[in-house]
């Protein structure tokens, strides 16, 4: 009886979230509160402790520094770069501005700031060029979506905190290292997307023609605050990468195994805004103002449900469930269905993720299925369905839209579209994966 409650607490909250546009983390919260302290037992102390501290501190640090670059115009003027990079090919528009938004999240832009300045430029560069805005809103939403799962981006930084947390609480299983699965999920995005926007762009007549006509000015060169910004966002990725990376290779020498159990994405992004901060890069008032409040909340709001969730033993009644009526061979396409069904309403990091990924140590071990498998199909089948108009990917798209009329005419075109013929794909896709796994 207490799975079942604590099940629908988590269904209500997105539904309440939805329907109310409060956000998702407090109904949470005020779930975890009841459910944990007058049905369990809990003690209030155990509830607070449930929010997830070292996941709001990676988004609050990473968001913290990549905002200076937001605020100070590099992130833009990087995008208008790297379209004029392709005004010879234009017929490769989709794919090109797939590369833009792919390359912005990576370097820590972001799903969300991403798709917010870059869907309005996106959405005029279709209207020059005679493209359909659904091709340009899937080629951005796919790149940003790829991109921040990179490892040290926003996404990425915070599967890899929802991996490492799934395994809190199964002891009993071997974990897997987090930084390699959710590099696996960063490349499996980005073949996947390759193959949706291609799709999109070869299959349909109309779209076979792209590109032609369409004209890109070279932009202004960057100024000395964002010269120096740029070179400090690389200066950072290489910083947080590198001893990962040697790590790998060498994963015997002292020196870099030491070094590297002491780099947390976290920590170096705060220390490169201390930096940037010094170096007067942008104001501090409006970078703080721009951190994802809302995201942060939702995330670890849920994060606390799901907590209680876990200590109720519902995670491992319904990994049971799973493994027990669920053909193995068809377990990551289900995880896939049903990951994009809650992603149409709902925000895969904040509410999808932290909801699924507890179940994939225990069922993992049931099942003999591969837990990497099974975290990427979470992922992209919640992906697969991020550009819907009810999900953040959609309405960021539709915000871009210069008029009602284009807003109308491009949502169907999501709906009915570019969202099904995405979620059959990923779970085409996932199946195939399995097959390698």
């Amino acid at each position: 009886m207490l799975n079942i409650i604590v099940v629908v607490a988590i269904a209500v909250s997105i539904a309440l979230g939805y329907k109310t546009k409060i956000n998702t983390g407090f109904f949470a919260i005020v779930f975890a509160y009841f459910i944990g302290c007058f049905a369990m037992g809990m003690k209030t102390k155990e509830i607070i402790s449930a929010w997830p501290i070292g996941i709001m501190f990676v988004i609050l640090a990473v968001s913290l520094f990549y905002n200076f670059a937001l605020v100070n115009g590099t992130l833009e003027k990087m995008a208008r770069y790297l379209l004029y990079s392709c005004r010879k090919f234009p017929g490769m528009l989709p794919f090109a501005l797939f590369f833009v938004a792919l390359v912005l999240a990576a370097v820590g832009a972001g799903f969300f700031t991403v798709l917010a300045f870059m869907a309005p430029v996106t959405l005029m560069i279709c209207e020059e060029a005679k493209m359909d805005k659904m091709v340009g809103a899937a080629a951005i939403n796919c790149g940003a979506l790829a991109g921040g799962n990179f490892m040290t981006s926003g996404l990425g930084v915070v599967f890899i905190g929802l991996i490492k947390d799934s395994y809190v609480n199964n002891t009993s299983v071997n974990a897997v290292d987090p930084f390699n699965a959710t590099a696996v999920i960063f490349g499996a995005s980005i073949v996947f997307s390759l193959i949706f926007i291609a799709g999109l762009r070869y299959i349909p007549k109309a779209n076979r023609n792209i590109g032609e006509g369409v004209t890109f000015a070279l932009p202004e060169p960057l100024n000395s605050k964002q010269r120096t910004n740029l070179n400090l966002m690389l200066l950072m990725l290489f910083t947080v990468l590198i001893f990962p990376i040697l790590h790998i290779i060498l994963p015997k020498v002292p020196v870099i195994t030491l070094i590297n159990s002491k780099i947390d994405v976290g920590l170096v992004a705060i220390l490169f805004s201390v930096i940037a901060l010094f170096l007067d890069l942008a104001p501090e008032k409006e970078v703080i103002a721009r951190i994802p409040w809302n995201t942060i909340i939702m995330i670890c709001g849920v994060g606390m449900l799901i907590q209680v969730a876990i200590k109720a033993g519902t995670i491992k009644a319904l990994a049971a469930w799973i493994s027990t009526n669920v053909p193995v061979a068809l377990v990551p396409v289900a995880f896939s269905m049903v990951a994009a069904f809650m992603s149409f309403f709902s925000s895969t990091t904040g509410v999808v993720c932290p909801a699924l990924f507890p179940l994939i140590p225990s069922l993992s071990a049931s099942t003999g299925i591969s837990p990497v498998l099974l975290f990427v199909c979470t992922v992209l089948g919640a992906q697969s369905s991020a550009i819907s108009p009810f999900s953040s990917g959609g309405s960021l798209v539709l915000g871009g839209c210069a008029t009602e009329e284009d807003r109308a005419k491009l949502f169907p075109r999501l709906m009915f579209i570019a969202i099904p013929s995405s979620i059959i794909l990923a779970m085409v896709y996932n199946f195939i994966l399995s097959l390698f796994f």
